[in-house]
């Protein structure tokens, strides 16, 4: 049996390869423009960013600031930054430690002098006033009773008085005819030794002189009844007056008494020292308050008030600028709330001393004229000296804006200030008209609106049109 011939079984690629080489070719280099393509797209940003990084000049930007009629003083005049301040400011608290039961303020509360804001528990210093009142009222009543006993054994006096008289004077009367008995009976026995008179006569003579001898002893008596009844009135007296000058002497003692229970309840209601305005209120109804608390669960004030009457500005003026503030001296005062309205004000005080770590000297400028405006810890900016001058008045009047400037953004063309404006990434040039400088700022007098964004220290090859990039 012969063999397959398995040769004519095989398959002639000879063709196809040389198809399959033909055909890659063009899609090779169809795909790997399809590949540039989108990597371009892609990676468009970046590259043209990185070309603009190694092209276009990079610039910092600054602006030009719009603000009130303030900042061009301020640029004129030494000035500073501070806040406002209360001269008498008072935290309220009671002088007893106690639970509070009444709290009769809020936050913006208008309190006069002597209004009571706030109540503490108070039950038992009351009841101590009111037994000392017991006390006093008892008191006054045992003097009253007192002295209408006085009253009333002095009555007796006349009468005991009237009564020792009487029996003076029939004592008096009896010495009389005790005198004339003894007489009649000297007579009469005369008359018997002449022999003219009768024995008689004698024995009658003297049965009178002893009747009448007889009646000064009961007299005797009756004075000495009356003056010592009128002794027992005396002592009586005394001893009346000794209990109410006693009682009358506690009197005194029992009213400090009760000065004190009336402090002490005093002591539980929390008065406004002076007219003013509550700022911050402390605690609440319920809360335990204590004199100096230091800790623990109670409070050490009530509330918080200020006198609105003595606000003024607390300034930390720097030393280099000291010599601008001159006390009595005018100064302009612009609130960080309400920079389009300056306030009049005077520098009052200049600390004595000066803070070494901040090389600056506390000043304070009182207010001409303060308004309802006015809030303690306000921001405010002091302009020292004559700030109303007349190129003040010029650059922008009392309400109007002002535009200031960087110097370093302006740079000379032509003998005259100019600034580059940027307007997307294209910078173009602007022409100025400037007034005062202070503090690396100068007002614009015409050019800008302000608020426009502007180079920075400009390069010096940059012109108008070109474009640039923003540092950052």
């Amino acid at each position: 049996m012969s063999e397959p011939d398995l040769q004519s079984l095989k398959i002639d690629r000879s063709n196809a390869k040389t198809r399959r080489r033909g055909s890659g070719g063009w899609l090779g280099k169809l795909l790997t423009l399809v590949v540039v393509v989108g990597a371009l797209v892609l990676f468009r940003g970046p590259l043209i960013g990185l070309f603009e990084r190694l092209n276009l000049p990079e610039v910092r930007v600054t602006s030009a600031l719009k603000q009130s009629a303030g900042a061009a003083s301020a640029v004129s005049g030494a000035a500073a930054n501070g806040y406002i301040v209360a001269s008498r400011r008072a935290a309220l608290s009671a002088d007893t430690p106690g639970r509070i039961v009444e709290l009769n303020v809020t936050e913006g509360s208008v309190v006069k002098k002597g209004d009571v804001v706030a109540r503490l528990f108070s039950d038992e210093y009351r009841a101590a006033l009111r037994a000392v009142d017991a006390e006093i009222a008892a008191q006054e009543s045992t003097i009253s009773r007192v002295r209408a006993q006085l009253d009333a054994t002095s009555a007796n006096t006349p009468r005991l008085d009237a009564e020792v008289e009487r029996v003076r004077e029939t004592q008096r009367e009896q010495e009389r005819q005790i005198e004339l008995s003894r007489t009649r009976l000297a007579r009469a026995e005369a008359l018997v030794k002449d022999g003219v008179g009768t024995q008689q006569a004698v024995d009658d003579a003297r049965s009178e002189l002893i009747r009448v001898e007889g009646g000064i002893g009961a007299s005797s008596a009756a004075l000495r009844a009356a003056q010592a009844a009128r002794a027992q009135l005396d002592s009586e007296l005394s001893a009346l007056r000794a209990a109410l000058a006693e009682a009358q002497a506690r009197l005194p003692v029992l009213a400090a008494n009760r000065e004190a229970a009336q402090a002490t309840l005093d002591k539980t209601e929390v008065r406004a020292p002076f007219d003013g305005v509550v700022v911050l209120k402390d605690a609440e109804v319920g809360e335990v308050v204590t004199p100096n608390a230091l800790g623990g669960n109670s409070r050490g004030s009530v509330a918080t008030m200020v006198d609105f009457a003595t606000l003024e500005v607390q300034v930390e003026l720097p030393e280099t600028n000291l010599s601008a503030a001159v006390v009595g001296d005018a100064a302009t005062i612009y609130l960080d709330a309400y920079s389009d309205r300056p306030y009049a004000g005077r520098v009052s005080r200049i600390w004595p001393t000066a803070n070494r770590q901040k090389a600056t000297v506390e000043v304070r400028v009182r207010f001409d004229a303060p308004d309802e405006r006015l809030r303690p810890e306000m921001g405010a900016r002091i302009v020292f000296g004559a700030v109303a001058k007349p190129e003040a008045a010029q650059e922008g009047g009392a309400g109007e804006s002002t535009v200031l400037v960087p110097l370093s953004a302006v740079v000379p063309i032509d003998g005259k200030p100019h600034v580059f404006l940027l307007e997307r990434d294209v910078v173009r040039q602007r022409a100025l008209q400037l007034g005062a400088e202070k503090n690396g700022r100068a007002v614009v007098r015409s050019g800008l609106q302000g608020g426009e964004r502007l180079v920075d220290q400009p390069p010096p090859q940059l012109v108008d049109g070109d474009r640039v990039r923003v540092k950052g």
